[in-house]
């Protein structure tokens, strides 16, 4: 039977950038891919780290393309035997991580990867994800490699569980969670660095260093890939006019919002408008 790795491979035509198994647990790293896939049905579930790359990633759901996206700083969730279909607008990185069924049972996590999942944010494991990666790149020796298995413990422990309560860390990982969701629901909100660290109970210095650790941007970045992503389904899908748009996500001016944009997605908002419609 054909691994996950290979399924994934042959899908995008394409072996992974860096692949290693560590016990039972097989780590790929995919990067640099565009279009739109058909995946077949995996042999295990697979937890997905968005780590990188231009947040414009889909999943076909109930006959569409989902309206949130995956942006760095993401993690999904596919079950085994859950044939998908994804979109992807630009460079991707991401990393994924297969778990045999067996080794799911073992560590007593199996009902948290029976349903799909897609997007939701979980800091401290894609921190440990990323953490282990970096080690993967590094010259192997045996003390690097129980540190590895360390990490993979903690990474074992921290896998999320739809509605769960987030474990709880020093730097206020729950909080983090917390916040994370609440900017892609509400990416016109009040999220300054002050406000958002005064949430998290965390100097804005502090909280800075902790959130960008966890997600791989800072969080005006992060506000600023929330906000832009919102700005294209909203250019896409209503007739409001650039300077509504723009003041209804939080942008201080119109040329505010049309700098920014063309930054983010290479055209203006109405030259992107007009190339979707």
């Amino acid at each position: 039977m054909p691994s996950n790795e290979t399924i994934i491979a042959k899908t995008l035509g394409r072996a992974p950038d860096r692949s290693v198994n560590i016990g039972a647990w097989q780590f790929a790293r995919w990067r640099q891919f565009i279009g739109s896939y058909e995946l077949p049905a995996l042999v295990d579930p697979v937890f997905v780290v968005h780590v990188g790359g231009k947040p414009d990633t889909r999943l076909w759901e109930a006959d569409q393309w989902s309206k949130s996206r995956s942006i760095p700083g993401c993690a999904t969730i596919v079950p085994a035997g859950v044939s998908t279909g994804w979109r992807i607008d630009g460079e991707l990185d991401v990393v994924t991580v297969s778990v045999p069924v067996d080794e799911l049972q073992r560590q007593s996590a199996v009902d948290q990867f029976r349903a799909m999942r897609f997007a939701f944010a979980d800091p401290l494991g894609i921190a440990l994800t990323r953490q282990i990666l970096g080690e993967l790149y590094a010259a192997q020796t045996e003390e690097r490699a129980n540190y590895i298995d360390t990490l993979l413990g903690a990474l074992r422990g921290t896998t999320p569980v739809a509605d769960a309560a987030f474990p709880s860390t020093d730097f206020s990982a729950y909080r983090i969670h917390q916040i994370m969701n609440d900017i892609l629901a509400h990416p016109e909100g009040d999220h300054t660095l002050e406000a958002l660290a005064q949430r998290a109970g965390l100097t804005p210095s502090h909280f800075c260093r902790v959130f960008k650790k966890s997600t791989g941007t800072t969080p005006h970045q992060y506000v600023m890939k929330a906000r832009l992503d919102r700005a294209q389904e909203l250019l896409g899908a209503s007739d409001m006019s650039i300077a509504a748009i723009a003041d209804r996500l939080g942008f201080t001016s119109q040329s505010h919002f049309t700098r920014a944009f063309r930054q983010y997605a290479g055209q203006t908002p109405s030259g992107w408008r007009h190339t979707i419609q």
